[in-house]
């Protein structure tokens, strides 16, 4: 992709959404003390739909991610869902307002079962996990009354993502969901994330380094570079080998 192309993505607005997009950020810049990770960045996702930002490790994926949910400040710009401004707002008020972000590396409560899991994700005490969560990851129920960290690295994940769902959000941030985890089972998360979008109409925004996995769920592929997205191409219009080839430079 020539340097002409990358700028016109950049600085050119993408063509108009037939609504108004669920997830809205504008041109929001993040930092680590001096050092600036995330410059100017825009994104936006529609409702029901799953967009994934593919990027080589130290590109700004984990950084976008934390500045969504709040546990890092935000220097400039605005992140708005459903028509509500969140940029200054803590990360419980995040949630609150509809956003679950499930961090790279799982971050399970290793001491408490299963469900005892889930239930730390529900808004409020006395709420029930949703029903659903067992029939999307069958292997949580037979397993409920386990241990976190005696689960294997696949039924982890599968067990932070129901905890994210029992909070009932709109939108699912997912960290490097694949991480460490065997194919089969990623072919199997793939699948289960695109059920809970058809059922729900669940948006999710997810980040991977994984380009099959990516391919197999989204809508609209994004790829960042040194915390600018530097392609954006959706549906047919997806090309596996550009977005492979700048993914391995």
């Amino acid at each position: 992709m020539s340097i002409s192309a990358i700028e016109a993505i950049e600085s050119s607005p993408a063509a108009a959404p037939e609504s108004a997009a669920l997830l809205d950020v504008t041109g929001i810049s993040v930092a680590y003390g001096q050092s600036q990770v995330i410059r100017r960045l825009s994104l936006s996702a529609q409702q029901g739909e799953i967009v994934a930002i593919l990027g080589l490790n130290g590109m700004g994926k984990t950084t976008l991610m934390k500045a969504l949910i709040g546990l890092l400040p935000v220097r400039q710009g605005n992140i708005v869902l459903g028509g509500k401004e969140l940029s200054q707002r803590e990360p419980y008020e995040r949630v609150m307002e509809g956003l679950a972000y499930v961090p790279q590396g799982r971050m399970v409560f290793p001491k408490l079962t299963v469900e005892e899991n889930i239930i730390t994700g529900l808004r409020s005490a006395g709420e029930q996990p949703p029903e659903a969560l067992y029939r999307y990851f069958p292997v949580l129920w037979d397993m409920r009354k386990r241990r976190g960290g005696n689960l294997s690295g696949g039924q982890q994940q599968q067990l932070v993502i129901a905890r994210a769902l029992a909070s009932h959000p709109r939108v699912l941030l997912l960290d490097e969901p694949t991480e460490g985890i065997q194919p089969s089972i990623i072919k199997q998360l793939a699948e289960v994330l695109r059920t809970i979008r058809d059922e729900q109409g669940l948006t999710i925004v997810v980040s991977e380094q994984v380009l099959s996995f990516a391919l197999a769920i989204a809508d609209r592929v994004l790829v960042i570079d040194r915390g600018h997205f530097i392609h954006e191409s959706a549906g047919k219009d997806i090309d596996e080998r550009a977005v492979a080839r700048l993914l391995s430079i």
